[in-house]
């Protein structure tokens, strides 16, 4: 009788440990499954920025190299505008020169 006592104790305890643990890690995994739900969400939201802010890098380097060209077309511009100042200023020194020559004649045949 006392075996039998002791025996049912502690199978009655080991059901009530037993119970009491498997709601424990029934809880944990329910914690567990909100987590991981939680990182996917925050992962699946962070490639959806990455994204987003990829493409804009992608125009912004577009951008970056049709300003490049036109930076290179307005280089080459104002080379050519450089040198045809350069000509007409030699050419207009000229023509000065020569207008001096001209006055200097007029003056001698005055």
């Amino acid at each position: 009788m006392f075996l039998d006592w002791i025996f049912t104790t502690i199978l009655v305890s080991l059901c009530v440990y037993l119970t009491v643990m498997v709601f424990y890690f029934k809880t944990l995994l329910r914690k567990e499954k909100l987590g991981n739900a939680m990182v996917k969400n925050t992962l699946g939201d962070a490639e959806v920025v990455i994204r987003k802010y990829q493409v804009q890098l992608q125009r912004a380097l577009g951008n970056i190299d049709i300003l490049s060209d036109e930076l290179n077309k307005i280089r080459g511009d104002t080379k050519s505008l450089r040198t045809r100042n350069s000509q007409y200023r030699l050419e207009s020194d000229k023509l000065r020169q020569r207008i001096k020559e001209l006055e200097g004649k007029i003056e001698a045949l005055l």
